[in-house]
């Protein structure tokens, strides 16, 4: 379900300041165009903190329909840190939609044994499977790989999105032994190539906005075994992320995306400012010449 890159996607803004609907659609089909397997809407990268309800909807209704159109999976983010409030969002997710992302429960710090019974809770009210976003560095909440483990036995758990700021015990002892049908992602764009040399699946990755074909051929020659093909591949595109996430994601990945003509502003909400000029000349100079 879970195989290959899913790009979460940007949500671009006109000059006036609203979401660009028609900039949406368009992106979204690019993305799946070039080879993503799917998309992920509302996730940190598309600013959903910073998105009304309305705005929320438009995104969702627009990403639903560009995954029909190519029979691709559409993954929907949904935030909050207590289960009834994200039980009650899981419920009014609308059809169309094919798995949810959701964030370990963060600042609460409830504890290896509450994030077992949050998801297990949140899987049973679910109309769609689970994908946990584990990314401890933004939660203040660890979760070793036995819990893990344990959560990717339940029918209703899909997987989870890796993003602990690197490779640790813990990921080689997850991807060692993993419950059947339970995947694990990358979501550390630096840090994907070598999970996925581990064992992973896919990644859910903001850099795959630049290079989409590129991230897709890394996932698909690490699935072959073709080590001679990715492991160079993994060091060039662990550059671009590097560029990318220079300044406050997706300050750089907006603009490198608008002065590519993408979208129509490079604009984001705050409390992010626009990336400098600098550092989306120098992501742009990267993408297209990873050595530099």
């Amino acid at each position: 379900m879970l195989r290959g890159i899913h790009v979460p996607l940007v949500t671009p803004f006109t000059s006036s300041g609203e979401v660009a609907a028609d900039a949406v659609e368009k992106l979204a089909g690019q993305m799946l165009d070039e080879g993503a397997a799917g998309l992920v809407a509302l996730g940190t990268t598309a600013e959903v903190a910073a998105l009304d309800p309305a705005e929320r909807a438009l995104v969702i209704d627009t990403c639903v329909r560009v995954c029909a159109e190519r029979e691709a999976l559409l993954t929907v983010g949904v935030t909050g840190n207590d289960t009834r409030t994200t039980a009650a969002a899981l419920r009014e997710l609308p059809g169309g939609v094919g798995a949810a992302l959701v964030t370990v429960p963060y600042f609460l710090r409830p504890g290896e044994r509450g994030v077992i019974a949050h998801f297990e809770a949140l899987a049973e009210a679910s109309p769609v499977p689970l994908v946990i976003y584990h990314i401890p560095y933004r939660t203040g909440q660890a979760v070793g790989a036995a819990t893990l483990r344990a959560l990717g036995e339940h029918p209703n758990i899909a997987g989870v999105k890796y993003a602990v700021g690197g490779i640790d015990q813990d990921t080689i002892d997850l991807l060692g032994d993993l419950p059947d049908g339970f995947e694990v992602v990358g979501g550390d764009d630096a840090f994907v190539s070598p999970l996925l040399a581990l064992g992973a699946s896919g990644g859910i990755l903001a850099s795959a906005h630049v290079l989409t074909r590129s991230f897709v051929e890394l996932v698909d020659a690490w699935q072959a075994g073709d080590v001679a093909t990715a492991r160079p591949l993994g060091h060039r595109l662990a550059r671009v992320s590097h560029a990318l996430f220079a300044e406050p994601n997706p300050t750089v990945i907006k603009g490198v995306l608008h002065a590519r003509g993408l979208i129509p502003t490079p604009d984001v909400r705050l409390p992010l400012l626009p990336a400098s000029a600098a550092a989306v000349s120098q992501a742009d100079l990267v993408a297209v010449h990873p050595g530099q």
